[in-house]
């Protein structure tokens, strides 16, 4: 296989049709390191919106329980991703992911703008530090498999293209960012996690970690801006990773998020239907969308 292979062989395929095996290709395959760099970056954003990041506090999953919520957010994702929303693994994970959610009073908005996060958070990050840049034709699968795990979410009038995803995200963090003590708690406790994987070298990754956070999130949370000298430094040894990236041969077998070290609390295994929390539930149900519909329709 040659660099471009993968390319090639998502440009022959049906971005609205076959979804579901281009973000595959382009989250095992092209780029799963960046891929997971992006979501964490992409779920961390939510906190700055005060009703998410309170409602993260009170409920202490991500202050006391920060590598179990973790590790349960990314392999229900990662499930769904793996096994498709037809297969047994995947309408589980669906079925965990919506029990959990509305076991809350989380209102359509919040819900929406977190799903555009996991649509338009990967793109910024590879435009900025992928060995290349995503094609339109790859943004629109990935808006219509995002699409698809908000409808089997239950969320009302989803955006169509990516561009609607951009242009939502872009509004409601300009009308709702701001300032909450639980949030900034969730936040601490989600840097203070991503550092501690590196041991003695957990300081200076917190602090790696706060250059690479624009200066929306600095403001949300109240952390002084880190020193221009190193956010360059940061930024600029990533685009050298990408360029490194670059120049390896393509990525024969996929490797999904259950294979990240990142990945803690299942040194033994796991099963999709005992991932998440168990709340009371406010209101009962399992996955909304019958299974018989096309996947693909708005």
């Amino acid at each position: 296989m040659r660099r471009y292979d993968w390319l090639k062989e998502i440009r022959r395929l049906d971005p609205e049709r076959d979804f579901l095996a281009i973000y595959r290709i382009i989250a095992t395959h092209e780029f799963p390191w960046d891929l997971t760099r992006a979501l964490e970056l992409a779920l961390y954003r939510t906190y700055a919106v005060p009703s998410i990041g309170r409602l993260l506090a009170e409920t202490a999953e991500l202050t006391d329980r920060t590598q179990k919520r973790y590790d349960d957010t990314a392999l229900l994702l990662d499930a769904v991703l793996e096994h498709g929303f037809d297969g047994e693994d995947g309408r589980t994970a669906i079925r965990r992911i919506n029990h959990m959610h509305r076991s809350y009073d989380i209102s359509d908005e919040d819900m929406r703008y977190v799903l555009c996060t996991f649509v338009v958070m990967p793109k910024r990050w590879l435009d900025t530090y992928g060995w290349r840049r995503l094609t339109p034709h790859e943004q629109h699968a990935i808006a219509a498999y995002y699409r698809t795990l908000g409808r089997h979410m239950g969320i009302p009038e989803l955006p169509g293209t990516y561009e609607d995803f951009e242009q939502y995200l872009d509004a409601y963090e300009a009308a709702h960012f701001g300032w909450d003590e639980g949030a900034r708690r969730v936040s601490d406790a989600t840097l203070d996690l991503m550092a501690g994987w590196y041991g003695p070298l957990a300081p200076m990754v917190r602090r790696a970690s706060m250059a690479l956070l624009d200066d929306s999130l600095l403001a949300a949370f109240r952390y002084e801006r880190p020193a221009p000298a190193l956010q360059k430094t940061v930024r600029g040894a990533l685009k050298l990773r990408a360029k490194a990236v670059r120049l390896l041969p393509p990525r024969r077998t996929p490797h999904y998020a259950r294979q990240n070290p990142e990945i803690k609390g299942y040194p033994n295994g796991f099963r999709v239907a005992e991932l998440g929390t168990f709340p009371a539930a406010r209101r009962l149900g399992g996955c909304p969308v019958p299974h018989g519909e096309d996947p693909v329709a708005s």
